[in-house]
């Protein structure tokens, strides 16, 4: 009987890698910049209900996911990052690793970029707490992917300000959270393979800036995949200040407030949100890109009411210190290497279909062209609906040999 026991114990720790026998253990150091603590396990039941379910809720449309096959084992990982705005800061941010409940222990791994919140927690080391993160936990980590995600900067457990759309903050947090998961994965016993990147809305933007800082540092990407990207911010706020669309999202007033605020902190231009947003809503917007109580209605969702009247006039704001900085956040402007899939969903809400295009148009416009980048429509969807319905393409993208 003692060796029938004693079997069984060998088998499930066969079965379980040494993922499983961190639940239990608090914070795991395995660095003195990196550590990880398991926060849960979902079930498939779990996972396959936020594909059923949940997901279809959260963006309005139904499609058809791959069931999950397989548990996922939930952590997060806090490692040491710096900001390169800040002349390379020294900060501590953090991330999720989801870590299928499967026998391999070599897997590919997808990591995701998460899309603008208004939450301090609503991001992937808070995944309860994050709709977008659990999709991707069902659909890629459900069925044998292992799946990180990088809280950015002011976000998570970081206290820093948020660095909204600061693209060398951004890619500094998502290359070190990819250090920092592939040292945890060796204290896991566990090799990821080839590397796929993936984001949606603000994420896609991020996405495409990482996959420049990857190819820059020689790290091999299979495929990038990004859903509603602004992969150029001028294109995106100009569209909204000077061509606006009859179905142009309310919500779009928070680009302004989170990027104006966010460009002001890391760039080190006192006053550049005073300079863009008008007085009279100057306090209530600075609550809400820090996180303070506000009151939503006290913000105008008209843009010529929240913004001070010169930026209007499109030489005015092309000239200004913000549309400065606003015109050099963009993530397609490079020979791009990698093959890459830009998803669009032509209502979108908050990207056009022009700027769904715009990385495949600049890339096929260098030469006889540039083919890695192409463009892919999702057809009639929202902004939501364009990633609720690009993740299972990005899926059988992704999985191709």
């Amino acid at each position: 009987m003692p060796m029938i026991r004693m079997i069984v114990a060998l088998a499930l720790c066969l079965m379980w890698p040494v993922a499983s026998l961190a639940q239990d253990k608090g914070v795991v150091r395995v660095t003195s910049d990196v550590s990880y603590e398991f926060l849960a396990r979902w079930d498939t039941d779990r996972l396959n209900k936020i594909l059923t379910i949940d997901t279809p809720k959260f963006a309005s449309v139904t499609v058809s996911y791959t069931p999950a096959v397989n548990a996922v084992r939930l952590y997060r990982i806090t490692y040491a990052s710096v900001v390169p705005e800040r002349g390379n800061k020294p900060i501590r941010a953090t991330g999720l690793l989801a870590v299928p409940e499967i026998t391999e222990t070599s897997l590919p791994m997808v990591s995701y970029q998460h899309g603008t919140v208004y939450g301090k927690q609503e991001v992937p080391s808070f995944p309860e707490q994050s709709p977008e993160t659990q999709l991707m936990i069902a659909q890629f980590a459900g069925q044998g992917h292992l799946l990180i995600g990088a809280d950015y900067f002011g976000m998570g457990t970081s206290t820093e300000p948020e660095g909204y759309m600061v693209k060398a903050s951004h890619q500094q947090a998502t290359y070190d959270m990819l250090i920092a998961s592939r040292a945890v994965l060796n204290d896991m016993h566990l090799t990821p393979t080839r590397l796929s990147i993936a984001g949606w809305s603000q994420g896609g933007f991020v996405t495409m800036a990482f996959l420049e800082k990857l190819e820059s540092a020689g790290v091999p990407v299979a495929a990038a995949a990004t859903a509603s990207a602004p992969v150029d911010v001028f294109v995106a706020l100009n569209g909204f200040l000077n061509f606006p669309r009859s179905n142009d999202a309310s919500w779009v007033n928070s680009l302004f407030i989170l990027s104006a605020f966010a460009f002001e902190n890391y760039y080190a231009v006192p006053g550049l949100a005073r300079s863009v947003i008008a007085d009279t809503y100057y306090d209530v917007a600075r609550k809400a890109y820090e996180r303070q109580p506000f009151n939503v209605a006290d913000i105008p969702t008209d843009l010529h009411k929240l913004l001070k009247p010169d930026y209007f006039d499109a030489q005015y704001f092309a000239a200004s210190s913000y549309g400065r900085l606003v015109a050099q956040t963009q993530a397609y402007r490079w020979i791009i290497k990698s093959p890459v899939r830009n998803y669009y969903g032509e209502n979108d809400e908050a990207i056009s279909v022009g700027l769904g295009r715009l990385a495949m148009t600049y890339q096929q416009a260098i030469g006889a062209g540039n083919g890695k980048v192409e463009a892919v429509s999702t057809g009639p969807t929202t902004h939501r609906g364009t990633f609720a319905t690009a993740v299972p393409q990005w899926k059988a993208w992704f999985d191709k040999p």
